[in-house]
């Protein structure tokens, strides 16, 4: 039988193998083992990349949320106890950004066909203490639009992307990365733009606020002991931004295998009992391809014996996460919890897929009965 797995991060840098061990050699023959040329190389190809201005390189992709967060904090725009409208269904990092902070999420449930914020509910959750909009391009699919730049003008809020899923992806002639004020992103391996390990950067076009970030990303400090703030360590590697400025020279490619892939899918999967993803007139990078199903462990089983790794994202909403138990607990938010129930994400890495193994996944969910 045939196997058809869901990702192997071995076949995905197999393909740049012999560059990136040359890269790697370069940084280690460099002896520039933390910032350095590398870091800035690709902090100015991610900011020319998404039109912002500026760029910060930092760990992960949390802290990228995190650090931008602070800034405003230490920038006197946000202060403890203050507002962020957030998606209910969103990975848990989203919101750990915002209680880190000593801020206070506000969770507006989505779109049932999108997944990402419902946009029509953005307004009435805002209150006095409403400091910004914290959107996330769940799965790669854009989530902003004019009318959420409008409410965002209207009550002075800022809008922050988590773009951790999301880049190459567009709207409206606008990237994302450089379609709010700020934005975090993450290079996880299994992102459509990997590293080889964790790494994060944020994107904006406001330069207090990027000095902000790289200052607190370096102890406080733009210049050596000379500390502004009560900072943290979270800085770009060298050898991961050198891989990464490598590899971004090949995302939109690889994004639009992505989209050739999902074409695969929207058109040969016909199974009623099978609810397929949207883009809205979006450009879609589908970092995940998901569907819904009621019946999703049965579905799943049926797909594993046919040959088929599936994968859940995310099979919990965070509102009913231990850890928020007390602070979200309470929260009746039924859009995000169905979702929560039903999602399946199907092969889609183009490293491992191909238009062919799509097919045949088609097929074999179309034979679920």
């Amino acid at each position: 039988m045939k196997r058809y797995p869901f990702l192997d991060l071995g076949l995905v840098n197999r393909r740049y193998s012999d560059e990136l061990k040359h890269i790697c050699a370069r940084v280690i023959d460099s002896g520039r083992y933390v910032g350095g040329s590398e870091v800035t190389d690709f902090e100015n190809h991610l900011s020319e990349y998404t039109g912002a201005d500026y760029c910060v390189g930092v760990g992960n992709g949390l802290d990228a949320l995190r650090l931008i967060l602070r800034a405003y904090k230490e920038l006197g725009v946000m202060n403890d106890g203050d507002e962020v409208i957030v998606p209910s269904n969103t990975y848990i990092a989203t919101v750990l950004a915002i209680t880190d902070n000593r801020l206070v999420p506000v969770l507006v449930e989505p779109s049932i066909d999108t997944y990402n914020i419902d946009e029509s509910l953005i307004e009435s959750r805002i209150t006095e203490r409403t400091k910004a909009i914290l959107t996330v391009h769940l799965y790669g699919l854009p989530a902003y639009s004019a009318r959420m730049k409008d409410i965002a003008e209207k009550y002075g809020l800022k809008i922050i992307e988590d773009n951790a899923q999301g880049i190459g992806a567009h709207s409206e002639g606008i990237m994302t990365g450089n379609m709010g004020d700020a934005a975090a992103f993450s290079f996880y391996p299994t992102k459509n733009l990997g590293a080889l390990g964790d790494a994060g950067a944020v994107t904006t076009s406001d330069v207090r606020l990027a000095d902000a970030v790289r200052a607190l990303g370096n102890y406080g400090s733009l210049r050596q002991y000379d500390n502004i703030y009560q900072g943290v360590n979270s800085r770009l590697d060298p050898i991961q931004a050198a891989m990464l400025s490598f590899k971004l020279n090949y995302i939109d490619e690889e994004n639009e295998k992505r989209r050739q892939l999902a074409s695969v899918y929207d058109r040969m999967i016909v199974n009623p009992a099978v609810t397929l993803p949207v883009d809205g007139g979006k450009y879609h990078t589908y970092h995940q391809y998901v569907v819904r199903v009621k019946e999703r462990d049965r579905f799943r089983e049926f797909l594993a014996e046919n040959g088929v790794e599936t994968a859940i994202h995310y099979p919990k909403a965070l509102h009913r996460q231990k850890c928020y138990e007390a602070q979200l607990g309470a929260l009746h938010l039924p859009i995000a919890e169905k979702i929560a129930a039903e999602v399946v994400s199907l092969p889609i890495s183009p490293s491992c897929t191909t238009a062919e193994d799509a097919a045949d996944i088609a097929a074999i969910i179309n034979d679920f009965k």
